[in-house]
């Protein structure tokens, strides 16, 4: 009987290691040799482009497709392609690299810290207040430094203020992660999603903000009555809590806020800074026309005189912003991998066909229903490509010239992309964001899953009538 038993379990082991999600380079180079298959299975052909004087988009020509002679990608033609994807995106991976390094300079000032025990010690006592307090605070982080895995630092403190309110651990690492993915999601001023996503679609970076900012007060306020109600259950009755056994063996933990850290005057300087370079980022959009080049040279700056504001040395800051781009060098590779599944399908003529033939179907569709339909594909891919950069590659390419031919505004495109890319990280395994946190706070993934489906279910229905709205109005 033992022996059945162990090799059921032999069995099943063996299985998980077959099924196991392939790492997302290895996806892209699937996705890379896909692409060179289709090459000799569509018919190649083009539109016709033309550049509006006004906006210097180019834009495709409705009803100009036509077919040309075909060029397929051989095997060999492959690492070629991976090569020149990677030097095409070069301006985009520097930007990222800028951006990484500049972000790990100011993290490292202990600012973040710093912020949230303040936070913390003053709202300790104020009872379901708390949640909203916190969502709010680290949506802060996800639509400005796009955070998500650093959460997993905070989720103590979380957790600790949620249990000296009568809530559990459940409360305390959702008011953290779900702040944060909420302001992900929304994703406002993000240069790592929606940055990238509207450079893509030639839209003028961190455009459209109005439309964004309405989202993230909607998810915020959702997510709170949600948590809010939840934890005043628990409280209520402890048994009713989802992680009501965690909480029987952790009981007698806490954190002593005495020991965390305090506001200093180098984190107000640091705080000036980030606040007068976010003036001047929305600034030079909106009024200079700045793009990569002054971003990426802003985003340095407030990096450097972070630093210095902080204290550190030449030395130091050098250190810290290379540390930055080491941390962010998996999801700028991902950039040059993911280009180069765009670079086969361009040399072989057939990314035109492939968004004509979408174009076909979709096109006799209810225009609601066509955004709906880009809207659900971003969100199937997103279980696939969880990096948000990584998609953005992947499919604004496909996703720009197809909302051209529907006459969807690209804004709009770039809203799906950003929903798509948003809301089911907070349920997917493959989320570092969300494993992570899980794994610091103890709870089971299951049990996690148990209590968000709901929530994420109010999610996907919010980002739906969000992308309708944007279409009814021509979100620009």
């Amino acid at each position: 009987m033992d022996s059945t038993v162990k090799r059921e379990a032999e069995v099943r082991t063996g299985l998980a290691k077959w099924f196991k999600m392939p790492h997302t380079y290895v996806i892209l180079v699937i996705l890379v040799f896909v692409a060179a298959a289709l090459t000799y299975a569509i018919p190649a052909g083009k539109f016709e482009r033309v550049k509006d004087k006004v906006t210097g988009k180019s834009l495709v020509v409705t009803g100009s497709y036509q077919y040309v002679d075909p060029s397929p990608v051989s095997l060999v033609q492959i690492p070629k392609a991976l090569v020149h994807g990677m030097i095409a995106s070069a301006d985009v991976v520097f930007f990222i690299f800028i951006i990484g390094g500049a972000f790990q300079i100011i993290s490292s000032t202990g600012t973040i810290e710093a912020v949230t025990s303040r936070v913390a010690k003053t709202f300790a006592n104020k009872g379901r207040w708390v949640i909203p307090i916190f969502l709010t605070l680290f949506s802060v982080g996800g639509f400005t430094m796009g955070m998500s895995t650093e959460v997993m630092v905070f989720v103590p403190i979380g957790i600790a203020i949620a249990r000296a309110l009568g809530f559990d651990a459940l409360t305390g690492t959702a008011m953290i992660s779900l702040g944060a993915s909420c302001g992900f999601t929304a994703g406002i001023l993000n240069p790592f999603n929606v940055g990238l996503a509207q450079a893509i679609a030639q839209v003028p970076m961190f455009s459209g903000a109005w439309l964004r900012v309405i989202l993230l007060i909607v998810l915020i306020t959702v997510t709170s009555l949600y948590l809010v109600r939840y934890a005043g259950k628990v409280r209520k009755d402890p048994t009713q809590g989802i992680v009501y056994e965690l909480e029987q063996s952790a009981s007698g933990e806490s954190v002593d806020f005495s020991k965390l850290p305090t506001m200093m005057l180098k984190h107000y300087l640091t705080i000036a800074v980030i606040i007068i370079g976010f003036a001047l980022v929305i600034w030079g959009v909106s009024k200079k026309g700045w793009w990569m080049e002054e971003l990426g040279a802003l985003f340095l700056t407030m990096g450097v005189v972070s630093g210095f504001s902080a204290g550190f040395g030449p030395s130091r800051i050098a250190t810290e912003f290379v540390k930055g781009i080491r941390g962010i060098a998996y999801g700028a590779f991902i950039i040059g991998l993911a280009r180069g599944i765009m670079v086969v399908l361009e040399q072989g003529n057939v990314i035109d066909s492939i968004v004509n033939g979408l174009a076909i179907l979709v096109g006799d569709l209810p225009t609601s229903v066509q955004v709906l339909g880009m809207y659900l594909f971003q969100n199937v891919m997103n279980v696939f490509i969880t990096s948000g950069t990584g998609m953005a590659v992947t499919t604004m390419p496909i996703m720009t010239p197809l909302s051209d031919l529907l006459g969807v505004t690209r804004q709009t495109s770039v809203l799906a992309f950003q929903l798509g890319d948003g809301i089911t990280n907070m349920i997917l395994p493959t989320s570092s964001a969300l494993m992570g946190s899980l794994a610091v706070s103890g709870i089971a993934y299951q049990k996690w899953v148990r209590f968000f489906w709901p929530l994420m279910c109010m999610w996907l229905l919010i980002g739906a009538v969000f992308i309708i709205v944007a279409n009814v109005i021509k979100y620009t």
